[in-house]
């Protein structure tokens, strides 16, 4: 059954890149935060963060911390990403649910984890370790895969148990899970009343591209409104939405072509405040 709550608290930004630093700095008005990628301010860079989205919720948001990979977190990226935390005063903190390296090779990419309950005690553990080191709230984000990993857990059983394991939240990448379910052939609607709605605290949305008979999350594509109905569906089944970022990382429009995905977004929770 869906939720009717309204989302009066719902804030709208966007994932900060140089490229839009310009439009941001413009004030665009329906804009309440910024979430940044913890790498690109490792070593000294951190120290910009003060600057960079003054007046504006921030997010701090992890790409390569691995906490699907067996064995202890890499403690010196793990102090890297506590410091841009710390240092951008971040609302909350996230990461994947994945794994970017194995005991000899980074990977650098994002891989699935097996749905077992070895995975889910190794990525509990570890993500209970990033929000005790980094001392800020913790939401995990599903992936897209082009394989579809099989264990003893369906993927929203081993989502709800992580998620609950590590006392953290869900954030809800709409594009992934749209990918997904077209690639693998599943409902996505159907996916999301598998999740424990109260999980699911913040979302990510962008375009989708599609070539060759898959689905890919290129992010570089305006929102479709495929797209804007399964987050409009999100938004009415899970009351404790806080946050709505999109991923723009390529192919970036104009401020009226921002200006126009950003009232895309707008449309989903007319009674946001910014």
């Amino acid at each position: 059954m869906m939720n009717s709550n309204t989302h009066s608290h719902i804030k709208i930004g966007v994932g900060f890149r140089p490229e839009l630093a310009a439009w941001l700095a413009s004030h665009p008005k329906s804009i309440g935060c910024v979430e940044l990628t913890a790498e690109h301010y490792f070593g000294s860079k951190f120290r910009q963060l003060p600057r960079l989205a003054p007046g504006l919720f921030v997010f701090v948001h992890g790409l390569g911390l691995s906490l699907g990979t067996r064995g202890p977190l890499d403690q010196k990226r793990l102090e890297s990403f506590a410091q841009v935390a710390t240092a951008a005063d971040a609302e909350w903190i996230s990461e994947h649910v994945a794994f970017t390296r194995t005991a000899e090779t980074d990977l650098g990419h994002l891989n699935p984890v097996p749905p077992t309950r070895e995975a889910v005690n190794t990525m509990a553990e570890h993500a209970r370790e990033v929000a005790e080191r980094c001392g800020k709230p913790l939401l995990l984000e599903n992936i897209t895969s082009h394989v579809q990993l099989r264990g003893e857990l369906s993927e929203t059983e081993f989502l709800n148990e992580l998620c609950a394991r590590a006392d953290c939240g869900l954030l809800l990448d709409v594009t992934n899970l749209f990918v997904n379910s077209r690639n693998h052939g599943f409902d996505p609607l159907r996916w999301l009343r598998d999740i424990e709605p109260d999980r699911i605290r913040q979302l990510h949305i962008v375009g989708y591209s599609h070539c060759n008979g898959r689905y890919m999350d290129d992010h570089s594509q305006a929102v479709q409104p495929e797209l804007l109905d399964l987050a409009a569906a999100i938004i009415e089944y899970a009351p404790q939405v806080q946050a709505i970022i999109l991923e723009r990382d390529a192919d970036f429009p104009g401020a009226d072509g921002m200006d126009d995905e950003i009232e895309k977004l707008e449309s989903l929770c007319p009674q946001s405040i910014q």
